[in-house]
């Protein structure tokens, strides 16, 4: 009698790029930012699970050329992998102290959270997932979480939640959550050196080391 083939789940990936990076400072893992996302998306897929496409989402930031410099370079090698990047808005503002008076600069991250859940609700409808996996901690995303589920019944957002990030309103409306330990970030590194596209030699930035 011929067995069953179980069909393989399709699973989307959604990355909150800045969500999962400071997590990783905050939880000290400097040595770690050097990170190829499709090789971490990989390690965390069950056996019966296929890779369909990663979304990774961020902005690009400005007024700081150092900083400028490594990010495009890593994004540069995140595209070498295939990987889809959707861009958000970085705006420069200030913050000031109550007591003092004193002002300083300060830039915040704007969109990545609506176009992620933009993204995930319209692939959903396009039935282009049967899991989405999200890599984030930002509970702004906990009610397009729940609204997939509502309406997509034969359909699931899986949270994998960067270090430091645990958040639980949106584990409880998850289907399935774990948090990224140290391992597997260490574990899916790029090489040191990676080819562009367009075939530049991209080096990891002497401070990532």
């Amino acid at each position: 009698m011929q067995e069953k083939v179980q069909k393989k789940e399709k699973v989307f990936a959604y990355i909150d790029g800045f969500n999962l990076y400071f997590g990783m400072r905050e939880a000290g893992f400097d040595n770690c930012r050097w990170l190829n996302i499709h090789n971490l998306v990989s390690s965390l897929l069950k056996p019966h699970q296929t890779l369909v496409c990663i979304k990774y989402f961020t902005s690009r930031v400005r007024n700081n050329p150092d900083k400028q410099k490594r990010q495009s370079t890593y994004l540069d090698a995140l595209e070498s992998t295939g990987i889809n990047i959707t861009y958000g808005n970085y705006q420069d503002g200030s913050t000031e102290c109550y007591r003092c008076g004193h002002t300083w600069p300060t830039a915040k991250e704007k969109m990545t959270d609506v176009n992620i859940a933009t993204a995930i609700i319209i692939d959903a409808y396009k039935d282009e997932y049967d899991m989405a996996m999200l890599i984030s901690g930002d509970g702004d995303l906990t009610p397009p979480i729940r609204e997939v589920h509502n309406l997509f019944k034969n359909k699931r957002v899986f949270i994998a939640f960067p270090p430091k990030r645990h958040n639980s309103s949106m584990a409880l409306v998850a289907k399935g959550s774990e948090t990224i330990g140290r391992k597997k970030l260490v574990d899916a590194q790029f090489d040191d050196e990676v080819i562009s596209k367009t075939g530049y030699k991209l080096k990891i930035p002497n401070e990532w080391k």
